[in-house]
């Protein structure tokens, strides 16, 4: 990390910062709404569809606001909604206070995610792909360590947690306006309205980025199932709560420290080794491959009880999360790089906010799609097709993104726009 500029080190605590304080608070926000203040399921269903919508659905704006005015504005911007937003949802009980706030918490993450992201591709330059396998250390620590602050201070009150939360994104806002330089991305002085929808051209008009980002849809669907299918069928196989409490936490725990550990050794090596274009491919493939564990517990006959019950419950979704975990730590840095090359340094966080939205919605149809395969497995009585559907969406996008490495359509030629300007 110190071989990084000032400016790297300071979005890697941020991103950490930004998502200690957003899983201390964010898994117990159901919790909270249907237990402490008595709310209806689809109650809590919208309010916490109106965070993801707001987030997913608003990422293309903030990357076009990040490209317009700067980074930092929409960086510090997105963590000042952050506060307001967690302080609300712990002092309101009212039903439209708490869908604002909810609305508020998802844009503030559409805000700064593509400006963070494109600012460090930026600061980094040619050495994009350490930055980005660093950083995706420093997120998974924040999503590790977040639960953990979390339940100790739910244990006293969820408006603790709130105010607590709130009060990270205070301080880091603040030492973000007064450490963070200013950056703005290329093509970023001109900010008439002719000058954004011929912005929103250039990108949509931008095929390998198109193609790129639809081939990368299920992979996103796939690597959420860690919060998904992953716990439903340890608690589907538990015979016991604490079975289950302990499976699911070990998912967390497993995936978050084999990126810690990991995740910088194995960019090195598959940067000398492999290449971005083979990176991809073979990171897809292994997003596939973790669901044949619990494809092969299907043939495994259920014991009725005891230990053998607990380890088939636990082992198989322990050894897909793992490979989920490999196979994002394999895939992630090359392809924020990619999206960079892709972009030629244009409109660089206006790229992020398409990407983001486009997998956003990936992520959406596969949690729908699978949550269908799921019921649909139980009532036909074949426990095998979820994750035979799973793979098989690993290996469609392994391939599709082995077709554009071998056309070249990842690699574009350099154009003289290729070199960012820092402001």
């Amino acid at each position: 990390m110190r071989t990084f500029e000032r400016s790297v080190q300071l979005l890697m605590v941020n991103q950490f910062t930004i998502n200690l304080g957003f899983y201390m608070l964010m898994p117990y926000l159901a919790q909270h709404l249907a237990g402490n203040l008595g709310m209806a399921a689809w109650m809590v269903g919208l309010i916490l569809g109106v965070r993801n919508f707001s987030q997913q659905g608003m990422f293309f704006f903030g990357g076009t606001l990040a490209d317009r005015f700067g980074y930092k504005p929409m960086i510090v911007a997105g963590l000042m909604l952050r506060i307001a937003g967690f302080a609300v949802l712990g002092l309101v009980d009212s039903l439209p206070a708490l869908l604002a706030a909810s609305a508020a918490t998802g844009l503030a993450g559409a805000l700064f995610n593509p400006a963070s992201r494109a600012y460090l591709a930026l600061d980094a330059g040619e050495r994009r792909v350490e930055a980005f396998a660093l950083f995706n250390v420093f997120y998974q620590a924040g999503i590790l360590l977040g639960p953990l602050v979390g339940v100790l201070l739910t244990g006293v009150s969820f408006r603790l947690t709130c105010l607590v939360a709130a009060g990270v994104f205070a301080v880091l806002s603040i030492v973000q306006i007064r450490a963070l330089p200013a950056r703005v991305g290329q093509h970023g002085d001109d900010k008439s309205v002719s000058s954004v929808l011929s912005q929103w051209r250039t990108v949509v008009s931008n095929r390998p980025f198109l193609l790129f980002s639809v081939a990368m849809i299920g992979s996103y669907a796939l690597s959420f199932q860690v919060y998904l299918a992953l716990p439903l069928e340890v608690r589907r196989m538990a015979d016991n709560e604490t079975v289950n409490t302990v499976g699911v936490g070990l998912l967390f725990a497993a995936s978050g420290l084999a990126t810690i550990v990991g995740q910088t050794r194995l960019t090195a090596w598959a940067k000398e080794r492999l290449g971005a274009g083979r990176s991809l491919v073979a990171g897809l493939a292994i997003l596939g491959a973790a669901f044949l564990p619990l494809l092969a517990a299907t043939a495994v006959p259920v014991p009725e009880e005891g230990p053998a019950r607990w380890a088939l419950a636990v082992v198989p979704p322990l050894l897909s999360a793992l490979l989920l975990a490999l196979g994002t730590m394999l895939a992630y840095p090359f392809e924020m790089d990619t999206i960079v090359a892709l972009a030629q340094n244009r409109y660089v966080a206006t790229h992020y906010g398409l990407y983001n939205t486009i997998c956003g919605i990936g992520i959406t149809v596969g949690n729908l799609l699978t949550g269908v395969a799921l019921d649909a497995a139980r009532s036909a009585g074949a426990p095998a097709l979820p994750w035979i559907v799973l793979a098989a969406i690993g290996g469609g996008c392994a391939l599709a993104v082995l077709g554009l490495h071998r056309t070249g359509r990842l690699t574009p030629a350099p154009t003289p726009e290729m070199r960012s300007a820092k402001v």
